[in-house]
């Protein structure tokens, strides 16, 4: 199941995305929310008059870095031994079609693709075998990141963490199981042109490897997002740009670069 979370004259809701073809999609409103039992109501709405919002409203957005080793050497870094974990705010979040601000305190934004990984329930210290069990499912996320700012500061909380710097979206795939969700196709274009391409089998350590890395420390809460790094391929990004997150079986996450105001 495709779940989206849309609002329409006024009013939030969540639903299920029903349909094949992109210009036909419909959503099934959902009576209650997906971290719990829930019914759809059957009452529809066509997805072409609502707004798509972020997937979820996560309290924390837990994102590992150096991931993919192409990645890593590109940058000039070390692939590390163990997983690497950072933080992004929830007031980083934003969904498909919302601008992403080009903050004003850097001159090099770039890109970078990732699968997210969507918790549906509280936990904590998860252990490998029980990790499927606590994923609602997965969405596309780009991990925007002011590079400059990263180098010359060193702790990555301006750099990564800026308003608009986590679109998610367009909706949370829950068809998908731990076993697919290890191999899937992941690019990003710009403007049309693809930038980074790659699949989720090249990452170093495995999703039940960092959720379990993280849940050893903190307790996730339902609607955590986890990204999971990104291939290789990242790049710049300037105002007037619009770029796209496509991943296998789940759909594509389109945003603009607007210049902050």
């Amino acid at each position: 199941m495709r779940i989206a979370r849309f609002s329409i004259d006024g009013n939030v809701a969540f639903g299920a995305v029903e349909g094949d073809k992109p210009d036909e999609l419909v959503l099934d409103i959902i009576k209650g929310i997906p971290f719990a039992d829930f019914e759809l109501s059957g009452t529809k709405v066509p997805l072409s008059k609502v707004r798509l919002l972020p997937p979820v409203l996560p309290n924390k957005v837990v994102a590992f870095g150096r991931n993919y080793a192409e990645h890593a050497r590109e940058l000039g870094n070390e692939v590390p031994d163990a997983p690497f974990a950072f933080f992004k705010p929830s007031t980083a979040v934003i969904g498909p079609g919302d601008a992403i601000q080009y903050p004003s305190f850097t001159e090099d934004l770039q890109h970078e693709a990732e699968l997210a990984v969507v918790i549906g329930r509280m936990c904590r210290e998860v252990p490998r075998e029980r990790v499927a069990d606590v994923v609602l499912g997965y969405t596309c996320a780009l991990d925007v990141t002011a590079r400059d700012v990263q180098r010359r500061e060193k702790q990555w909380a301006r750099a990564k963490g800026f308003d608009t710097s986590c679109p998610l979206g367009p909706w949370v795939e829950t068809d998908l199981s731990l076993q697919d969700a290890k191999d899937l196709t992941i690019q990003l274009t710009v403007n049309g042109e693809q930038r980074q391409l790659g699949r989720t089998s090249e990452m170093i350590h495995s999703i039940e490897d960092l959720v379990v890395n993280i849940s050893e420390a903190m307790t996730l809460l339902p609607g955590d997002v986890i990204l999971t790094g990104t291939p290789a391929g990242v790049g710049p990004l300037h105002v007037g740009d619009e770029v796209a997150v496509t991943i296998e079986g789940i759909g594509t996450l389109t945003n603009k670069v607007v210049k902050r105001g």
